[in-house]
């Protein structure tokens, strides 16, 4: 499995893998995406910003994230142990249903951690939906803490968010 930063050409293989994940998702009880997000439009300002990335294996996209320095303006209200604005952000990580329990969102964790030792960075926030235990849980098994909720959407339960200190 390689890691790399994803092209505009790759959108639509990106989106059948985020079809996959979500289906999978809402099979497992888990609302917190839908049809509506993450959708194209998102991605492909991802794309542009050349923030997004994707794992793949045998030509095929398996997982992605997106990694950059945007929090929700709600993030400020959470008392963040890194004081000194010195973060990457993770958001959108999905893959690719059949790929699950195959370590695939680890290493794109670990990609992102290694993105923060090389920027010089402290580092990494992140939210997962209050409906997703089992992210809540991956999140925690990689060592994030939880260190406050935040509510992003209408008509969603409240999100948590968590934070790592690489350096």
């Amino acid at each position: 499995m390689i890691i790399r930063k994803a092209n505009k050409t790759d959108l639509d293989n990106i989106m059948l893998m985020y079809t996959s994940c979500v289906k999978g998702m809402i099979a497992n009880d888990i609302d917190q995406w839908d049809e509506t997000y993450p959708n194209a439009v998102i991605i492909m300002e991802d794309l542009i910003a050349q923030t997004y990335f994707v794992a793949i294996e045998n030509n095929v996209i398996i997982g992605g994230v997106n990694i950059d320095k945007d929090q929700h303006k709600t993030y400020l209200d959470i008392n963040w142990e890194d004081t000194s604005n010195s973060f990457l952000v993770v958001h959108r990580l999905a893959v690719k249903e059949e790929f699950w329990k195959k370590k695939i969102g680890k290493k794109l964790m670990i990609f992102a951690e290694n993105m923060v030792i090389e920027k010089g960075l402290i580092s990494i926030r992140l939210d997962t939906y209050s409906g997703n235990p089992k992210a809540m849980e991956f999140y925690r098994r990689l060592g994030y803490r939880e260190l406050g909720s935040i509510n992003l959407k209408p008509n969603k339960n409240e999100y948590y968010c968590f934070e790592k200190i690489i350096k």
